[in-house]
């Protein structure tokens, strides 16, 4: 009985169709993590990094050119021989000081002159108001010593203000940087004679963009490398309110200290203006790249592990890298292969240390594996 109802199971085929069910499914899990392994490999391979955010100055590059405070050409204000050169080349001189004086005797003689007659007008003044009071004069006589008396000042201030001429003074603190006279020399009226150059402080010339002018304010800090490498400290002292015409840019002004005059006037040079601190990342340059509408920004990692892309705002170009802002507090950074990749495409993600940053032999070695 028992080997009838075995054999009637059998013919029914339920047997064979549990063990191929229990086969097929040893097979469906055979082949997937080996399906995912494949799935894995179609991938593109990307380096990531989360960024460390700081506290950065806005840097506004502009080139510009070193200028003296204060430049005069000095030129005489009457004719005359040069009769006395008091200065050279690179003499530091101070407001009022004697630069030169032209021979003038006929001048001079004309103030001693002058005050002669003033110092007789003056005894004629005293002694027409004493008999006036006296009763021995009438008061007119005192009107006419008073008239002649003030035309003896004026005459006097005139024939001082002659003589005055004949010397030319340094009208501000500086230093003289061309003498175009030689002594003995006839001077018209008008002639060069010198060139004063005040270089403390030394001023740095540029002009700011319509776009960067927002963040150039008085007072703001900036620094300012000559074109010998040396990088010297200043603050802007003046931002024009009117753009060049041609230029659509404002002329800006950098006081630069220079007691020892060591920072020369007409140097090229690139003046560095920091403005407010942002929070913002430093990341090597070959991270930056354009989207599809060519806008300069980073690619990232979205939390699915897709590609997707911000745009950012250069603060600085650093020999250690590129300063940027407006990068997300929780972005991961694709900072290998993101020109490689598009958006919205999955990846997969190979963190990537400080050290293994790109153009490192680290990081070639990383993705490969």
């Amino acid at each position: 009985m028992v080997f009838a109802v075995s054999a009637a199971w059998v013919l029914t085929g339920e047997f064979s169709s549990i063990g191929s069910a229990a086969k097929d499914q040893g097979e469906a899990t055979a082949t997937s993590p080996a399906a995912e392994i494949e799935a894995t490999a179609t991938l593109r391979t990307v380096g990531v990094t989360t960024p460390d955010f700081i506290q950065h100055n806005r840097i506004i590059r502009i080139s510009g050119v070193t200028a003296p405070d204060k430049r005069s050409t000095l030129a005489t204000r009457s004719a005359g021989i040069l009769g006395e050169l008091k200065v050279e080349k690179g003499d530091r001189v101070e407001a009022g000081d004697i630069i030169l004086v032209l021979d003038g005797d006929e001048r001079s003689a004309m103030v001693e002159t002058g005050v002669a007659l003033l110092e007789q007008r003056k005894r004629e003044m005293k002694n027409a108001e004493r008999l006036v009071e006296s009763g021995i004069l009438p008061s007119t006589q005192a009107d006419n010593a008073r008239s002649a008396l003030a035309s003896a000042r004026s005459q006097l201030e005139a024939a001082q203000a002659d003589f005055d001429r004949l010397t030319v003074v340094a009208p501000f603190s500086g230093v003289i940087d061309q003498v175009l006279v030689e002594e003995g020399a006839w001077m018209p009226s008008g002639e060069a004679v010198a060139v004063l150059l005040q270089l403390d402080p030394v001023v740095a010339l540029g002009e700011v963009s319509e776009r960067d002018i927002a963040h150039v304010q008085v007072g703001r800090e900036a620094d300012v490398r000559l074109i010998s490498g040396d990088v010297v400290s200043g603050h802007v002292r003046h931002v024009s309110l009117e753009a060049t015409s041609g230029t659509r840019t404002f002329p800006i002004e950098i006081a630069i200290p220079n007691p020892e005059n060591l920072t020369p006037a007409g140097m090229t040079a690139e003046i560095m203006i920091k403005s407010e601190a942002v929070r913002a990342v430093k990341l090597p340059r070959s991270v930056v790249t354009l989207d599809a509408e060519g806008n300069l920004g980073l690619r990232i990692l979205l939390a699915d592990d897709t590609v997707g892309f911000v745009p950012i705002d250069l603060i600085d170009d650093s020999p250690e890298g590129l300063v940027l802002s407006g990068v997300p507090l929780d972005a991961r950074i694709i900072v290998a292969g993101q020109d490689l990749v598009s958006d919205g495409e999955k990846v997969n993600a190979v963190p990537v240390e400080a050290d293994m940053m790109p153009g490192s032999d680290a990081l070639a070695a990383g993705l490969s594996q």
